[in-house]
């Protein structure tokens, strides 16, 4: 009985410096610092993530944390049920316990993006594919099958996403970044068509954005956006056709190579404002907030023409003869 005795408590003592040695080789290893290639490490923690596979996207990235380790200490203090998705960063001289504590804290690194004023949908969308930042979950999707999953009601994308810069979390989908600016831009557009004029020729707040769309690419000279937006509501107060150069480019997409023919202008397209009369069917491009609220608050004149200038300001006219003067003056180089 006493061999048996002391056997028993041999096994005991083993048991318990076994259990303090791992006590005490885990409480080094989660207060040691992780041994990074770099100064910071990105990772992303993708939605549905288990401790193990945050683990696992760590030692991807090139974090050497002990996989197994880490889970069990993020399950043992339940601080994995805090974790949300999203781009992180390991820092020098971070433990396995202080990257834990800061996933927990959903200290998420940050990256923007800007969509500029003045761009197409297309050049949108290829920014947000050029940028690695960005998780691509679209690929092919028609127009058709991205605008029900916005749940917008208009048959093209052109124009309904808002320029402006958008901060996001590295592993943001293309789809959340263009729900954002889609949301943001209905909203800006809405609080913008309240503010309209009374007896403006624009029946809705799409018909707003289609005209600010074309103000946007008309002119990029501030003090003259409410200008050139009164010359377009003039001429759609009477019937006359917009006859700007920027629908007619938006018209003929790829076969445009800088400049526009006399065939261009005459070649008919939904967008050709030289053979149609009223608003394009669509935006041409995004439209900032200033040129939305020109095209609701236009100024109050009798132009009806404008020409360029050639230094970023343009010269109005409210009779054809006037124009045709400007015209030879600074389009064609001639001297009166």
């Amino acid at each position: 009985m006493k061999k048996l005795s002391y056997y028993l408590l041999a096994a005991v003592l083993i048991v318990l410096v076994l259990a303090g040695a791992a006590a005490g080789g885990a409480w080094y290893w989660m207060n040691r610092a992780i041994a990074l290639p770099a100064e910071r490490v990105e990772f992303v923690v993708a939605p549905g993530s288990t401790p193990r596979s945050m683990a696992h996207a760590m030692t991807e990235a090139g974090i050497p944390i002990w996989e197994e380790g880490f889970a069990w200490l993020a399950r043992l203090t339940e601080q994995d049920k805090r974790i949300k998705a999203g781009g992180y960063e390991a820092r020098q001289g971070d433990t396995p316990r202080q990257l834990l504590d800061r996933l927990a804290r959903g200290e998420m690194v940050q990256r923007q993006i800007t969509l500029l004023e003045g761009w197409t949908y297309r050049q949108m969308r290829e920014a947000l594919r050029a940028n690695p930042d960005i998780k691509q979950t679209l690929g092919d999707m028609s127009d058709e099958a991205l605008l029900e999953k916005l749940g917008a009601t208009h048959k093209s994308p052109e124009g309904l996403f808002f320029p402006d810069t958008y901060v996001f979390t590295p592993g943001t989908t293309d789809f959340d970044l263009l729900r954002r600016a889609y949301q943001h831009g209905q909203e800006v557009l809405q609080s913008i068509w309240a503010q309209r004029q009374p007896d403006l020729p624009l029946k809705s707040p799409y018909e707003a954005l289609i005209l600010a769309s074309i103000v946007e690419k008309e002119t990029g000279h501030g003090p003259e956006r409410n200008r050139v937006s009164g010359v377009f509501v003039n001429r759609l107060k009477l019937g006359m056709m917009l006859q700007t150069d920027p629908t007619v480019i938006y018209g003929m997409g790829d076969r445009y190579q800088g400049r526009i023919r006399k065939a261009d202008l005459q070649a008919d397209t939904p967008w050709n404002t030289y053979t149609r009369t009223g608003l394009p069917p669509t935006p041409i491009a995004a439209a900032g907030r200033a040129a939305l609220l020109a095209a609701v608050q236009p100024e109050q004149h009798n132009y009806l023409y404008f020409v360029s200038r050639g230094n970023g300001t343009s010269e109005f006219s409210a009779n054809l003869t006037d124009h045709n003067r400007n015209v030879a003056r600074y389009i064609l180089g001639k001297t009166q």
